[in-house]
């Protein structure tokens, strides 16, 4: 299910990318006044009014498959990564290794190292 609204999420995207950069800038109409030609696709009108609904729809349609993207995600994540390798290093130790000491050892002092101050 994930992977089809990735699939969708990604069309949604290009999609989105094309339309927007198919409309006419504000600007436009200003370059045409002053001798400039205004070379549409969609003619002198334009089709601004179309373009705009499809930009607005597939931005409704990006933001939903978004939302649900990071709903998804957070519904498959539990835990943190640090909790699983931790979980998978106690799975891979051997049954049988000997435990830790409950007291560990004191280290023995450097040979060259001088003696502690006395207190």
């Amino acid at each position: 299910m994930v992977s089809i609204i990735v699939g969708v999420h990604a069309l949604v995207c290009v999609s989105l990318v094309i339309v927007v950069l198919l409309q006419q800038g504000k600007g436009a109409d200003i370059g045409a006044v002053f001798g400039g030609s205004s070379q549409t696709v969609f003619g002198s009108s334009g089709a601004g009014n179309f373009l705009t609904k499809l930009t607005s729809g597939l931005a409704v349609v990006f933001f939903a498959t978004s939302i649900f993207l990071a709903y998804a995600s957070t519904r498959r994540a539990t835990g943190s990564l640090l909790e699983r390798s931790r979980a998978a290093q106690r799975s891979a130790m051997p049954q049988n290794a000997p435990k830790p000491a409950s007291n560990p050892a004191i280290p023995a002092p450097l040979p060259n190292a001088p003696a502690p101050a006395p207190k």
